[in-house]
């Protein structure tokens, strides 16, 4: 029975979900999600692009956009279809209604969460990461309730038998599997080895924390491409089931950690949480909050010739000049005004 404080809208949206699963039971339909958000022109949209074999021109993802590749399953006696959907973020502002879509739609049941972070900008990585995980964080306290969260984290350690981890009672284990991706490593790996050591540290001591796989990545390098194809259909198709077959710790090669095969002791640091590592990390690597500001101020879709409307630009174009007519309409009139009140015998101040 629905709550009789839900809006007409809420429970269409319920028995819109309740129809899915119906027709998806009938159909023998199973479906993942996969939800990628993170750093803005990290190279997310090309990363799906790769796996979805597109061959298309990118354009900037202004909100979410979304896509899904379809599978048939023919291991067993029935051709059971897969579809995984894909949800991308285009930026990490303002976005809190946006990250509530893919949750809302599908639910944390088989859900994961891919964050992207552009490696050649350690300055920024921690805004980035903290912007996702907060978001993400947010919309899923206010979608469940914290003993279904619980029960969420139980199952993404349950999942590949992780509960016997020495570190397992430290760690703030992410309810939903979670992959983060460096971008951009053939960048980074030109960096100096200093920075380099300090931002692997900090990815794998947040990643270890989240219960996160860790993947380092760049469409350049075509091993490491495919290995993110090879996470990216897992995370869809649960095929192949070990996409990361090779663990890779060392800095100066590309990161590849399968989540909870990481440890405090192979870190060689004391049990932290998020916060700490976070801390730790801007001592080390000052994190320019300002720039990052800048550049989400000064992106207008608008001048984008990616995003041309031709109805929608007249329009606005003709709104423009309106404005500016009258502004000008407007500062006429005050020095006219001014004037006036300058040469009135009323004006005492003369």
């Amino acid at each position: 029975m629905s709550d009789s404080s839900e809006t007409i809208q809420e429970i269409a949206f319920k028995l819109m979900l309740e129809q899915n699963k119906n027709d998806k039971i009938l159909n023998g339909t199973t479906e993942r999600t996969i939800f990628v958000l993170g750093s803005k022109g990290v190279g997310k949209s090309t990363m799906i692009n790769n796996f979805l074999d597109r061959n298309e021109p990118i354009r900037n993802t202004l909100a979410l956009e979304y896509s899904y590749a379809r599978r048939t399953n023919l291991s067993g006696q029935s051709n059971q279809k897969l579809v995984g959907n894909i949800w991308e973020l285009g930026s990490l502002a303002n976005s809190s209604q946006l990250i509530d879509v893919p949750i809302k739609s599908h639910g944390l049941h088989y859900l994961s969460v891919v964050i992207m972070l552009n490696l050649s900008e350690p300055s920024e990585l921690l805004i980035d990461l903290e912007s996702a995980l907060q978001g993400l964080k947010q919309s899923i306290g206010n979608n469940y309730s914290e003993s279904e969260i619980r029960e969420f984290r139980e199952k993404v350690i349950e999942r590949d038998s992780h509960k016997d981890h020495p570190d397992i009672n430290t760690l703030e284990v992410m309810p939903c599997q979670t992959v983060i991706i460096g971008g951009k490593y053939d960048l980074f790996e030109n960096l100096d080895s200093e920075i380099r050591k300090h931002v692997v540290k900090f990815l794998r001591s947040i990643s270890h924390t989240l219960g996160a796989s860790l993947i380092f990545y760049s469409m350049k390098i075509p091993s490491l491409s495919k290995t993110v194809r090879d996470v990216m259909s897992n995370l869809a198709f649960n095929s192949p089931q070990h996409p990361i077959r090779v663990q890779k710790t060392d800095f100066n090669e590309p990161i590849m950690i399968s989540a909870f095969n990481d440890s405090w002791e192979k870190l060689v640091v004391m049990p932290s949480n998020s916060e700490r590592i976070g801390i730790q990390f801007s001592s080390q690597i000052e994190q320019n909050r300002e720039k990052k500001e800048n550049q989400e101020m000064s992106v207008n879709p608008a001048n984008d010739v990616n995003f041309r409307e031709t109805i929608i630009d007249d329009l606005r174009a003709m709104k423009d000049d309106e404005l500016i007519r009258l502004i000008k309409n407007s500062e006429i009139k005050l020095k006219f005004d001014s004037f006036n009140l300058a040469n009135s015998p009323f004006n005492y101040l003369n």
